[in-house]
């Protein structure tokens, strides 16, 4: 019997730089893990592509796949519903590839009471005033949408406490690289790499 994947997720404030980490992670070339793609109901930014950033769909879409229970997790975030499709990260972790989420923190929440077993990581920028600023650079949203951001990252700070792991973003590359070696840790822990063990003693057994 295959050995199910390890979950990955990665979550934090809006702004944090949550999608420049998980891009860096994944352009380069020695991961062994599968990103899944967040369903959302918001606009593309300029760049992103349907299917490779986010599934883009319609609200009614969206509130349909709630319905009828295809989401692992959502969140209604500054309007926008975003999401994790169930079947496709169930299938990926079944076949024994781990699977890396970038989702919002609420979604992170209900993912944890899901699938407690995970690796929960939380990207948190150096402190509010920096976070501010990158909302700002990123030019996306109006000022009073931003100033709505920094209100619902306070309290998301606080929700710190549900996760495994602190990673401060203050460079990419340190943020990377800090990630990186959380996993390779935990692929280490003795309740993951036991049944291997266990496998191995029976088959000498016969």
């Amino acid at each position: 019997m295959k050995k199910r994947g390890m979950l990955i997720v990665l979550s934090g404030p809006s702004g944090v730089g949550k999608g420049t980490v998980r891009k860096a992670i994944f352009d380069q070339d020695n991961n062994d893990f599968q990103y899944s793609i967040s369903m959302t109901t918001r606009k593309p930014r300029p760049g992103e592509v349907d299917g490779v950033d986010y599934f883009f769909v319609s609200k009614e879409q969206f509130e349909h796949n709630i319905q009828t229970g295809e989401m692992l997790e959502y969140a209604k975030y500054v309007d926008n519903y975003y999401g994790t499709p169930l079947n496709y990260v169930n299938e990926t972790l079944d076949s024994g590839k781990d699977v890396f989420l970038e989702i919002e923190v609420n979604g992170a929440m209900q993912v944890r009471a899901k699938c407690p077993d995970g690796v929960f990581v939380f990207l948190t920028p150096p402190d509010l005033m920096e976070l501010k600023q990158r909302l700002i650079h990123r030019g996306t949203d109006a000022m009073n949408v931003i100033n709505k951001r920094i209100e619902k990252a306070v309290g998301e700070i606080k929700m710190m406490q549900n996760y495994d792991y602190a990673v401060v973003n203050d460079k990419v590359p340190n943020a990377v690289e800090k990630i990186k070696n959380i996993i390779r840790s935990e692929r280490l822990r003795v309740h993951r790499v036991m049944p291997d063990y266990l496998g191995m003693l029976g088959e000498m057994k016969k």
